[in-house]
């Protein structure tokens, strides 16, 4: 991509010619096929219309576990049915925001990476042997070239000559973050034309015909609404300590453990600014809601929910406590995100667009201070079962 112009941007398929010539009999099967998903992709900029509840699903744990369904998914369907729902989050936002059909984007990720959940050389670290990397396979040297421009990973705020992308404004492009690897793949796409002529970009983009056959497979498969979304891939960081799912809590009543079992099952969903499920949610949204599910009602926005029950020192949390932090939008008095406390330093959290709810720690980020919602004289004792004398108040702060 270095002369700003679509190239063989992954060389380690430059024998496509030959091969496609000994697979002649394949070849016309996938042509077929290809054909099908080209006349579907007039109406992939339209979203599926299977209820937005289900494009992502309630599935808990940190490590992919299955979940919910989105479609009608035909017994026996293959691994690749399935797309991650952070992925999913991506490929639609992305396309939206390029006007690039984001099945076409998922049939790229699903051929390149499995949707990022391959183990193969290049995906996560470095690169292939032909210099390609990340989720979408961008090209960073060697044979591949270097499209992605500038190193795999750089500050944002260089500019460099390639599609290297920021999409999750983290501050760095890296080629092997989800949400920058499929925004590149997408200003590649589109650079090649894929608004005219969404085959010869996909040819662009991988020189082997095969691979625009097998690609289009996967994009009128989507189209069609024949996958499942799987719980997120999350970083390993938003894992610590957990075991591919909860660690053990133990809640102080009945009320607690419901809101806890709440907010564990968005394990995955993204982030959305103003969302209260349940589909996304944001930090305030998704302890608000998860309190609603225990039968207690507290404040919408974090800033009047650490105004709701008694404040208690760290040392005291408990499960079940909201853990406040300034945030880029609040203060130390007025704080502008919000956690729900599960023990052991942790919390689940809503945090920011581009990371999917997840379970965090909170012991380093600097908390401005705790409140035990359910303990707010408001809430009716009726509304708290079990709950022990020495764990029915906390002191005022």
């Amino acid at each position: 991509m270095n002369t700003g112009t679509p190239t063989k941007l992954l060389e380690r398929r430059s024998e496509g010619a030959t091969a496609g010539q000994s697979r002649a009999p394949r070849v016309v099967l996938f042509a077929v096929v290809g054909m099908v998903g080209v006349l579907l992709l007039g109406l992939l900029t339209v979203p599926i219309l299977i209820g937005a509840n289900m494009f992502f699903t309630q599935g808990a744990g940190c490590s992919g576990q299955k979940s919910g369904i989105t479609g009608q998914v035909p017994p026996g369907a293959n691994a690749k049915n399935t797309i991650p729902a952070d992925y999913l989050h991506w490929y639609q936002v992305v396309g939206q925001q390029y006007n690039v059909p984001w099945t076409l984007l998922a049939g790229i990720g699903t051929v390149e990476s499995d949707n990022g959940r391959t183990t193969l050389p290049g995906v996560h670290s470095g690169a292939n042997a032909f210099g390609a990397a990340g989720p979408m396979q961008i090209g960073i040297g060697g044979l591949a070239g270097n499209a992605w421009g500038g190193a795999p990973v750089h500050p944002a705020s260089e500019k460099v000559i390639g599609v290297a992308t920021d999409e999750d404004g983290g501050g760095v492009a890296s080629v092997y973050d989800p949400a920058d690897a499929i925004a590149g793949a997408a200003k590649y796409l589109v650079a090649a034309g894929v608004q005219a002529n969404p085959s010869a970009a996909v040819f662009a983009y991988n020189h082997l015909q095969s691979y625009v056959q097998t690609v289009l497979y996967w994009a009128g498969v989507y189209a069609g609404g024949n996958f499942t979304t799987v719980t997120a891939q999350l970083p390993a960081a938003a894992c610590t300590g957990v075991s591919g799912a909860m660690p053990s809590v133990s809640a102080p009543n009945q009320a607690v453990s419901t809101a806890i079992a709440f907010a564990e099952q968005q394990i995955g969903k993204p982030y959305l600014w103003g969302g209260t499920g349940p589909d996304a949610f944001d930090c305030s949204g998704l302890v608000m809601m998860a309190y609603r599910a225990g039968g207690i009602n507290i404040p919408r926005v974090s800033e009047d929910q650490f105004k709701f029950g008694p404040h208690l020192p760290e040392s005291q949390a408990q499960p079940g406590d909201l853990v406040f932090f300034a945030g880029a939008d609040g203060t130390v008095t007025s704080p502008g995100h919000v956690g729900l406390v599960i023990g052991d330093g942790k919390m689940i959290e809503a945090f920011a667009t581009g990371t999917p709810i997840r379970i965090a720690s909170y012991t380093d980020r600097d908390p401005v201070g705790f409140t035990r919602p359910w303990a707010d004289s408001s809430v009716p004792r009726s509304a708290v079962t079990g709950v022990s004398p020495a764990s029915s108040t906390g002191p005022v702060g």
